[in-house]
């Protein structure tokens, strides 16, 4: 090897041995940085981005085994402002895609001015927002209404805070409920619950999303746990309705300051009326042969919703025997409610309920020949489609004609007689 080419393989090998010890060196500086600095899990923190001089919630979500076996992942949203927390919430879910929902939505609520703020006012429980709209709503509420509210008042539901509940809560809940009721009650409890919800925030500015119960009721309904109201076409027979007369009139005999059920179930049969607007009846409601029925039912309008309606010669007879200037029947709808109840169970025919006399009375009038028009200004109905289910007909004629529960309507009514 010559001379020049001596000097090239040394020079090589120097370079070599120089990057050698360089890369060795960088080694050992790069463990020696990773012995002195810890380690960090990916999860499990909430990282805080500055953004147009605002604070950006990041959220993250934990993974954490349940003692069933089955995961759960709560999502959390930390807010710090100049280093200080600010603002914290989280919530579990048992789905991971669920939780990424619900911080986007959340991130997003918090953006928005004054974001922060109102997830920071004070909570209310769901039965905290159903007491104030039952106290609130000058219209008043009807007895069922009230009774399935302060029933989801004491409920695991109602101890909720108002602004956490999500549908699958209330799909829970419905579920819950299901195994003791019908479908078709807890279809009532939610409709009566949405009531409540969709008033929350506009009304009262509570943190409620109306969209939440109306996923929630779309989730039901698909599952089967709700359910359409099956129409009834229970109607009394003269037997039955003779036995639930008798059983009256012999507990009126021996109190005879009870509730004169032997006057309201055959007004209540011949007027076509509910239990509520017969009870509803004042004097001068009434001008001969008319009647004005106050707060009628009718779907989407009850209060205020008052209707002129005709009175058959029946129930105008009974009405003629009370002399009163203020309410003809001055009773509690629990009150006769419970006594048509307690008889029905008591004579074995807990089938047959109060509003089945309506159905009866209407489809009386069309077995006597009435037509649709003149029977629609007895019973109030505004429509052909809501009258035809009443409107099932069994013989013509009056089957009621002679009826003897009818005069013993009249003489008992004579004794209820007040002048305010």
């Amino acid at each position: 090897m010559g001379a020049m080419q001596k000097r090239r393989a040394l020079k090589s090998l120097d370079n070599s041995r120089s990057a050698g010890v360089s890369a060795d060196t960088d080694t050992s500086r790069s463990r020696l940085i990773s012995r002195r600095l810890p380690t960090f899990p990916a999860v499990g923190y909430t990282n805080v981005v500055p953004h147009g001089g605002n604070v950006v919630p990041m959220g993250t979500i934990i993974a954490r085994k349940r003692k069933d076996g089955s995961t759960g992942y709560t999502a959390q949203i930390v807010i710090k402002r100049g280093g200080r927390i600010v603002h914290r919430e989280s919530q579990t879910f048992d789905r991971k895609q669920a939780a990424n929902i619900w911080i986007g939505k959340r991130e997003a609520a918090l953006k928005e001015d004054g974001g922060v703020e109102r997830a920071q006012r004070p909570t209310s429980t769901l039965s905290d927002i159903i007491k104030r709209y039952i106290e609130e709503d000058r219209r008043g509420i009807g007895r069922t209404k009230a009774q399935v509210l302060k029933a989801i008042q004491t409920s695991e539901l109602g101890e909720m805070d108002a602004a956490k509940i999500q549908s699958h809560d209330i799909v829970a809940y419905a579920r819950k409920l299901g195994e003791t009721v019908k479908p078709q009650t807890v279809a009532n409890y939610l409709s009566h619950l949405q009531a409540v919800m969709t008033m929350a925030r506009p009304t009262w500015g509570y943190d409620v999303s109306p969209e939440v119960m109306r996923d929630a009721f779309n989730s039901a309904r698909r599952m089967g746990y709700t359910a359409k109201s099956n129409k009834r076409e229970v109607r009394p027979s003269l037997d039955e309705l003779d036995a639930f007369l008798s059983h009256f009139a012999d507990r009126e005999a021996r109190r005879p300051g009870m509730v004169p059920m032997t006057v309201l179930v055959p007004f209540a049969l011949f007027s076509t009326r509910r239990m509520g607007e017969v009870l509803r009846i004042e004097a001068k409601d009434r001008d001969g042969k008319r009647l004005l029925v106050r707060d009628m039912k009718n779907p989407g309008e009850k209060r205020g919703n008052d209707v002129w309606v005709d009175l058959p010669d029946e129930a105008a007879a009974i009405l003629d025997a009370i002399e009163t200037d203020g309410r003809y029947f001055p009773y509690g709808e629990d009150a006769v409610g419970a006594n048509f109840t307690r008889a029905g169970k008591l004579l074995g025919l807990e089938h047959i309920n109060f509003h089945d006399l309506r159905h009866e009375g209407v489809s009386r009038l069309f077995e006597m020949g009435w037509n649709i028009p003149n029977v629609a200004k007895v019973s109030g109905h505004r429509s052909w489609a809501s009258l035809q289910r009443y409107s099932h007909i069994r013989e013509a004629g009056d089957k009621f004609e002679n009826w003897k529960w009818l005069p013993v309507a009249i003489d008992r009514a004579k004794r209820l007689s007040r002048l305010d």
